[in-house]
């Protein structure tokens, strides 16, 4: 514990600020220019050939929970990711651009929440710490998962348009 505070304050920090860093976070990244996120994704035929689900799937069983993930973007009028709406190729290409921005947005989460060990003292920091990983890396696999799902339609799409 770097910074000694009274515990009351510790606990109150915690109770207020970590879901504060969570919603502050989520809510910049939906403030952040659309254009950040949409690189062109590389469409060579090795990458989406190489099937990475088996991975998500029997490593992490992504299936069995992916949909039990809250999808914050509606709560902070940002795209739903919840489903796919529609297979048009710039609904795709949007839907793959906030997988993105979801996943930068947890990736942030999870590094300025483990700020909060600076207050908190042993254990209660690693208490921190592990709930900064549990919290944010099911999104972060989620939204990789569903991008590389995406990325595929859209290679195939492209495969079929162009052969």
């Amino acid at each position: 514990m770097l910074i000694d505070l009274p515990d009351i304050y510790i606990v109150i920090i915690n109770i207020v600020g970590i879901p504060a860093v969570h919603f502050a976070i989520a809510w910049f990244t939906t403030q952040l220019p659309d254009h950040l996120f949409r690189t062109k994704p590389p469409l060579d035929s090795e990458q989406f050939n190489q099937n990475i689900s088996p991975i998500y799937e029997t490593v992490f069983h992504i299936r069995l929970w992916k949909d039990k993930l809250p999808d914050a973007g509606p709560w902070l009028n940002g795209f739903s990711k919840g489903s796919l709406k529609s297979t048009d190729t710039e609904y795709l290409k949007t839907f793959i651009a906030e997988t993105r921005r979801g996943e930068l947005s947890h990736v942030i989460q999870a590094l300025a929440i483990t700020v909060f060990i600076l207050w908190n003292p042993y254990p209660a920091n690693l208490v921190i710490i592990s709930y900064a990983i549990i919290s944010n890396t099911p999104c972060i696999l989620n939204q990789r998962f569903t991008r590389h799902r995406i990325l595929k339609l859209l290679y195939k799409r492209t495969q079929l348009a162009t052969g």
